[in-house]
């Protein structure tokens, strides 16, 4: 996939090492980007990263002291914060409300919301100094309908599209852009615990969509014209 657009740019893309962001990375990179990828799972990054060309940086975006470590190697080596910010890492976990521990709600916060918060603040300063810049974010159809079973992830990622449109209307004007993905059900390995192909309240494998798919919706919000922010794009399969 090569889009003219993005050759040259500079990306940094979080849960890098599997499913929906191995996918935007590879898609990136395919496209003449420069992409620095970031997961916890650091021999599987490193693998990842060597395949696609990227450049492996192991890190939990949950961790304030990781990110910092993260914007000081882009420092370092870009001289401040990318052209695109993708915040792809997140985790799934299903159960009824009543069921749900404290703990895994805490864990869907940290994850899917705590750690694009996190990201943004790191980065986005400068990019608002020097007036550019591409935030985009992976949400979930569980940002914007109500699922039963998704509790936690559902508070997660409806927080997660609150602060995006928070975002958006404190960017606004300045030059940097903030774009919301949220896809429906995508086969990505958060499944695999769950076995979905043998349950009838799930989607099946073959019915979600592909990691692919999610990443050429991205690329095509992040190849816009500068005068041009795509804010929001719901994904589902036909």
């Amino acid at each position: 996939m090569v889009t003219e657009e993005l050759q040259g740019k500079t990306a940094l893309v979080t849960g890098a090492s599997s499913g929906i962001g191995l996918a935007v990375a590879r898609a990136l990179s395919e496209a003449g980007a420069w992409v620095g990828m970031v997961a916890r799972t650091e021999r599987r990054l490193t693998e990842a990263a060597q395949t696609l060309g990227g450049h492996a940086i192991p890190a939990d975006v949950s961790s304030p002291a990781e990110v910092h470590h993260i914007a000081a190697y882009l420092q370092d080596v870009l001289g401040g914060p990318p052209d695109l910010l993708v915040n792809a890492a997140g985790s799934f976990a299903l159960a009824p409300l009543a069921e749900t521990e404290p703990a895994t709600f805490d864990q869907q916060i940290e994850s899917n919301l705590r750690g694009p918060f996190l990201m943004i603040r790191a980065f986005l300063p400068e990019m608002l100094r020097r007036g550019e810049g591409h935030i985009l974010t992976i949400g979930s159809v569980a940002g914007r309908v109500a699922l039963p079973g998704n509790a936690a992830y559902a508070a997660s990622k409806f927080g997660l599209r609150g602060m995006h449109e928070v975002l958006a209307e404190e960017i606004r004007g300045s030059g940097v852009r903030a774009t919301l993905i949220e896809p429906s059900a995508t086969d990505t390995p958060l499944w695999n615990a769950l076995d979905p192909d043998s349950r009838e309240d799930l989607p099946s494998r073959s019915a979600m969509l592909r990691p692919e798919d999610v990443a050429r919706v991205l690329l095509f919000a992040a190849a816009q014209p500068k005068g041009v922010e795509i804010s929001l794009l719901a994904v589902r399969p036909t």
